[in-house]
């Protein structure tokens, strides 16, 4: 899904300052450097059906009640730089989401490998067995 940047879903999300608690000393408390997405999945034009259908599974932590995927950055001082990080995020969480996952090959057990599990069996039943009382002549 390496064209999912290319559509422009930054057109269809919402970005909101608000002061933060992040790096920036007197300045956080004078200015709305933490920069917050909000995505309405469900109401997106520029994702197909089965794409919202996926990221409303594989998101769902981070979608709330009202269906909006949610992300936000104070990692920054500026304002600018915060948006372009928060923007970097949803589109790795967007991208990461319609990955779909590689199917599981079945592989045999070598036999070697079984061979030598027989093997270990074997040497720690024996050493089982030497542990246990003789009950032969002497009691």
């Amino acid at each position: 899904m390496s064209d999912i940047r290319e559509r422009g879903l930054e057109r269809e999300c919402t970005f909101t300052a608000v002061r933060s608690s992040g790096p920036g000393g007197q300045n956080v408390n004078k200015v709305a450097t933490k920069v917050e997405l909000a995505f309405h999945v469900s109401h997106s034009e520029l994702l197909t059906e089965d794409e919202k259908l996926i990221i409303s599974e594989k998101l769902a932590s981070k979608i709330n009640e009202d269906g909006y995927l949610k992300i936000s950055d104070s990692s920054s001082r500026s304002q600018a730089t915060n948006r372009e990080n928060v923007l970097d995020k949803f589109y790795d969480t967007i991208e990461k989401a319609l990955i779909k996952p590689k199917k599981r090959k079945p592989t045999k057990i070598p036999k070697a490998v079984k061979e030598k599990i027989k093997v270990h069996k074997i040497k720690t039943s024996e050493k089982k067995a030497n542990r246990r009382a003789y009950k032969g002549d002497l009691y």
